[in-house]
């Protein structure tokens, strides 16, 4: 009895996510990499994160699934990033999480028309959250 499998079986699933090595894909060095964001994957790991990050001597970004290990190596080794880091939803500015303070309703106001003519304009409200680090640094984002 001989038994076959269609390749239609495979393509079915989503594919495994394998971690990246961390480095610039000009410079091949991980010496001017600043990261900005960790996130889950969308297939959860205990090992692995989606990260984004920039080469700043090459002004190259990047975005792939890396070994939380490799991550951490690469923190640990620069010390604190001058930097926002967002972790998991958190903002993290000199090592720490950033703690929220308040927040606002911000108001931007627009010409109904590109008609220099018309007086009239629309106001557009945001709402923010209003979040400081330990050091006085302090930033909006939209709620």
């Amino acid at each position: 009895m001989t038994m076959s499998i269609s390749s239609s079986d495979f393509n079915s699933r989503p594919p495994i996510p394998h971690a990246l090595p961390l480095h610039c894909g000009r410079c091949y060095s991980d010496y001017h990499l600043v990261i900005g964001a960790i996130d889950d994957l969308n297939a959860p790991s205990p090992t692995l994160v989606e990260v984004s990050y920039i080469c700043t001597k090459c002004m190259l970004a990047y975005r792939h699934p890396a070994d939380v290990a490799d991550i951490a190596r690469l923190l640990n080794r620069l010390g604190e990033t001058p930097d926002v880091l967002v972790f998991g939803g958190h903002y993290i500015h000199c090592g720490q999480p950033m703690k929220r303070i308040g927040s606002e309703v911000r108001s931007i106001n627009v010409r109904e028309s590109t008609d220099q003519t018309s007086g009239d304009s629309l106001s557009v409200y945001l709402a923010t959250r209003v979040l400081r680090c330990a050091c006085g640094f302090q930033m909006e984002l939209p709620d």
